[in-house]
């Protein structure tokens, strides 16, 4: 099933501390202050008539702030220093350093402390907003990757629903590749089975196939290919640079691919190497959290491949066990026909000669000889049935038409049959088919209360359709207990599928579809 969501990768990156200014920053305030000092002061002496104190200073202090904006509070709380030397500069001479007016020293004094406080606040809310910046980038990127691992639940939970439901590998190797293409943005992908001889057969490709890179081609992979590593080693294995890699695979697919580098992740069924899948790109490489990404997906191809086999197991287990089944039944057939039977009508013949032998004054011996006579012909008559029940020697002597005419003209109700199929079919399908008319005949007659039954068999695009209705009471549920349970389990056992639909008072209606080459 899909893993447990992993911590996205921008979360992790979060910072554990506040940020603060590089020594590059505070150095470009500081050339800041160096470049627009001087200018102020150059555009400020031209002024110096015009503009009073209190105007000269609030140009300085704009300068300040800028400082701070661009270098924070140090480089800051320097140019406001160097810029009260410079107003300064206005009130002492340059061949005194009395100061002229002690309402001036406390102008400086306070310009300095004003633009303090306003550095440090600008420079405050400057380093706010680069941390409002920061953490509003950590978290479009935790956003970016919670979407991306969205996307990879979502894909792995589709594969997981493929191998939940059964569904053939064949189908789960293709999803897988077309999943593991969206997921990883691969330009292709392949999953490869390991055979005994130590070579691979590709089993799905995604992507434009090769000669040696398409469905169905068996060739033994080498270094510096990721798929080989993956396959010696039991491990994910990546290569990132093909472009230095030689060898026949790599120059005659990988780079007419135009493949940079790839990834491959074994594939392990029951704690054996089974395989690899690989994904590639024409990228400089793939992210580094890549070969986790395809290990999930490995574990899924691992279960299907499990399910698939074990399914195929108990498949050809139950397979086993009917073939066994009918084999018996032919014996027990054929033990009856030519052993028991034959030797019960030879019997019969004795008696009947020897009723013909009894004096006419032995009237209550030819009676009895006579009664023992007709009782021996119904006991016969009763082996007969029995054996047809047991396997209809018709069936196996002409075939599964001649046999369901037969068991047509000997059903208790009237019997429509539509038998489209003009040759022999495998034994195991014509012995299925027939206990299953057989069978349900036998239901309808004991059951259903119906007035005629319609049977159809038409063998259709490789399978036996099998349908069988009748117009009775319905209510059938072979859950509760019928012969059709023991007929489901030997139409499964071929491959096939069984449906029966039983509406109260609309009749029953079994549909079944037989493979006409069972494995």
């Amino acid at each position: 099933m899909p893993t447990v969501p992993r911590e996205p990768a921008a979360t992790r990156r979060l910072p554990a501390r506040r940020a603060g200014l590089s020594w590059r920053r505070r150095l470009v305030g500081a050339l800041t202050g160096l470049v627009v000092l001087p200018l102020l002061t150059l555009g400020l002496a031209q002024l110096g008539d015009v503009l009073d104190l209190p105007s000269q200073m609030l140009f300085y202090l704009l300068a300040v702030v800028m400082v701070a904006l661009v270098g924070g509070l140090v480089p800051a709380l320097a140019a406001a220093v160097a810029a009260a030397l410079l107003l300064a500069y206005y009130f002492i001479p340059p061949d005194s350093f009395a100061v002229a007016d002690l309402n001036d020293v406390v102008a400086l004094v306070a310009f300095v402390l004003v633009a303090g406080a306003v550095s440090s606040v600008v420079g405050l809310a400057a380093r706010r907003a680069r941390e409002a910046d920061t953490l509003a980038t950590a978290i479009a990127a935790s956003r970016e990757e919670l979407r991306v691992l969205a996307h990879e639940q979502a894909a792995l939970r589709r594969v997981a629903t493929l191998v939940a439901r059964g569904v053939p590998p064949a189908e789960v190797f293709l999803a897988v590749g077309q999943e593991v293409g969206r997921v990883l943005g691969a330009d292709a992908a392949a999953i490869a089975r390991l055979d005994s001889d130590g070579a691979v057969t590709i089993l799905s490709v995604l992507g434009e196939p090769s000669d040696q890179l398409q469905v169905g081609s068996h060739w033994r992979p080498e270094p510096p290919l990721a798929l080989a590593l993956a396959l010696r080693t039991g491990r994910a294995a990546r290569c990132d640079d093909y472009s230095q890699a030689a060898g026949a695979f790599v120059d005659a697919t990988v780079r007419r691919m135009g493949i940079r580098s790839s990834v491959a992740a074994p594939i392990v069924v029951d704690g054996r190497l089974w395989g690899a899948i690989v994904a590639g790109t024409r990228r400089e490489s793939l992210p580094a959290d890549t070969e986790q990404r395809i290990a999930d997906f490995t574990k899924l191809i691992g279960t299907a491949v499990a399910n698939a086999d074990s399914r195929a197991q108990l498949a050809a287990s139950r397979a086993r066990l009917v073939a066994a089944a009918d084999a018996t039944r032919r014996r027990i057939e054929r033990d009856l026909h030519d052993g028991t039977q034959q030797r019960l009508v030879a019997l019969g013949f004795e008696l009947r000669l020897a009723h013909s032998t009894v004096p006419a004054e032995l009237p209550e011996l030819q009676t009895q000889i006579g009664q023992v006579a007709h009782e021996l012909d119904g006991v016969v008559e009763e082996l007969r049935e029995i054996s047809r029940g047991i396997h209809p020697g018709i069936l196996s002597e002409g075939g599964l038409g001649p046999a369901l005419r037969t068991l047509a003209r000997r059903a208790a109700i009237p019997v429509k049959l539509d038998i489209r199929a003009e040759t022999r079919l495998a034994d195991p399908v014509e012995v299925a088919a027939y206990y299953l008319v057989s069978e349900a005949l036998t239901n309808t007659t004991k059951h259903a209360r119906a007035s005629h039954t319609h049977v159809t068999v038409e063998p259709r695009d490789a399978l036996l359709h099998l349908s069988i209705r009748d117009d009775g009471v319905g209510g059938a549920d072979p859950a509760r207990g019928s012969g059709l349970i023991g007929l489901r389990d030997r139409v499964q056992a071929l491959g096939g599928s069984i449906e029966v639909s039983s509406p109260p008072g609309e009749g029953t209606t079994i549909v079944v579809e037989l493979p006409l080459q069972p494995d």
